[in-house]
């Protein structure tokens, strides 16, 4: 028969039968309750985790009758519900009703049969005390981390039978508890895997960015702006690492494979285009310092016209130039412009002075312009003639004009000019004998085929031909047409 002792807080010599003259509550451990003389005012008895919580030193021996130890106090038992699944002996020694068996649970000695009940019925209690904490914690959701282990040792607990209760329901709630914990733990790598799902598209972003700005031409990236994005992205990935969840050694060694990878690939060429600009921006200074020292030293010529020409010459070739880095192309800018600033200060200040010489020619010239166009309109073509020729002879003895003026008072005698040109060329084409002959002749040649049209169309009014006379009553109208204009042209002539 298994005794206390094997059980969980049985008292450690419980099984140890009394020997002759030794009473069993003197064999038992100091904490286990004494009972009192009369069975029905017998306090209950203390409950495993007393036992369990008791020292490990020898006993103590056992009180005298006359002072009894105080019992713990422990929760009530229902007896009545206990009876059905277990019963207790005189002896204190307790047995467990399973599926119409019977199984010897231990002894609890010195005691009545209640309490040996009580005891065995409360170590149950225990048990399904804590089958109903882990339902509260299924039906709360709780992390499932240690619930199978929780099950499994509970049913140990009840494999032992070393406590009275029933079972039976007690295992059944513990396969039900199985079920919620599975289906909890599915619910659970359920909601884990979408996590990680939403965690690696992040990464997955993350990554995927980092190699599209790598993989852009070198040429066209705003290096400024790509750059601050790469160090936002690594910042992301870093901050990920830290309090992201776990992918997975593999997965998340692969993805770093892959941004290491776009943030080395965006370095380098990083570094070989500014290796580039460098070197092209020293090729540019180069040319456009060359520029600078020719415009220099054109800077000085008093060859107005030429260097003029010269300094655009030099200004399409600075245009054409690739630019150099901005600060140095603004100072080199400033020292091409300066050289020809200074040119065309002096070429201003040269024509100033002689827009002050040419002063008195400019109020020769505005009277001849005013003497000219008072030749119009045209009344005797060849008088007028004769009278701008003695104009011009003027106004080239007058000299030049200031620049700002020369524009407006060579418009006014040009006028003029075109004017007597105009109407010679029309003097020239009326009195022209060529054209009046060629005139005549197709004059005669139209009235003869007009007279011929005539004749068509007579004929076929008379015949009745409807198509013949449309078609004649046509060429004979686009005929008249010319007719008209040739006799506009033959008048002109006479």
């Amino acid at each position: 028969m298994e005794s206390p002792a094997a059980a969980e807080d049985a008292p450690a010599q419980a099984e140890a039968p009394a020997e002759e003259g030794t009473t069993a509550a003197a064999e038992a451990p100091a904490e286990a309750p004494v009972p009192a003389p009369a069975p029905a005012a017998a306090p209950g008895a203390p409950s495993p985790a007393a036992f369990a919580a008791r020292p490990k030193g020898p006993a103590a021996p056992a009180p005298s009758a006359a002072a009894p130890a105080p019992a713990p106090a422990a929760a009530a038992v229902n007896l009545v519900e206990a009876a059905k699944f277990g019963r207790a002996e005189e002896d204190g020694h307790v047995f467990l009703l399973l599926d119409g068996e019977e199984f010897p649970v231990g002894q609890y000695p010195g005691a009545s049969k209640d309490e040996a009940l009580a005891y065995f019925a409360r170590k149950f209690e225990d048990i399904v005390a804590q089958v109903a904490l882990l339902e509260a914690r299924v039906e709360a959701k709780a992390p499932t981390t240690d619930m199978n282990k929780t099950v499994t040792h509970l049913r140990e607990q009840l494999a032992e039978r070393n406590s009275v209760g029933d079972i039976n329901a007690a295992l059944a709630r513990l396969v039900a508890l199985e079920e919620g914990i599975k289906a909890l733990t599915a619910a659970e790598r359920s909601a884990h895997d979408a996590a990680r799902a939403v965690e690696l598209a992040a990464r997955e972003a993350i990554v995927a960015e980092a190699e599209a700005i790598s993989a852009a031409d070198p040429t066209t990236v705003q290096w400024k702006v790509s750059s601050a994005r790469m160090n936002e992205l690594f910042e992301a990935w870093k901050l990920a690492q830290k309090s992201g969840m776990r992918l997975g050694r593999a997965t998340e060694e692969g993805l770093w494979k892959r941004f290491r990878s776009a943030r080395t690939v965006f370095d380098r060429h990083r570094r070989a285009y500014f290796s580039q600009l460098d070197n092209n921006n020293s090729a540019a200074k180069s040319a456009k310092e060359a520029l600078i020292e020719a415009a220099e030293e054109l800077a000085t010529s008093t060859e107005w016209g030429w260097a003029a020409g010269e300094y655009r010459r030099l200004m399409d070739q600075w245009k054409a130039s690739p630019r150099a880095s901005r600060k140095d192309d603004d100072a080199l800018w400033a020292r091409f412009r300066g050289a020809q600033d200074k040119f065309f200060a002096a070429r201003q200040s040269a024509n100033n002075a002689l827009d002050e010489e040419f002063g008195a020619n400019l109020v020769v010239k505005e009277a001849l312009v005013a003497e000219a166009e008072a030749l119009l309109p045209i009344k005797d073509l060849n008088a007028t003639k004769k009278a701008l020729q003695n104009i011009r002879d003027r106004w080239e003895e007058a000299g030049k004009v200031p620049r700002n003026d020369m524009q407006r008072i060579e418009a006014g005698l040009r006028k003029v000019e075109d004017a007597v040109r105009a109407a010679d060329e029309d003097n020239w084409r009326r009195s022209d004998p060529e054209a009046k002959a060629r005139t005549s002749s197709a004059l005669s040649q139209l009235e003869a085929t007009i007279a011929g049209l005539k004749e068509d169309l007579e004929k076929a009014q008379k015949a009745g031909d409807a198509r013949k006379v449309t078609k004649a009553e046509e060429a004979l109208a686009a005929r008249e047409l010319w007719l008209e204009q040739i006799q506009k042209a033959a008048a002109d002539f006479s």
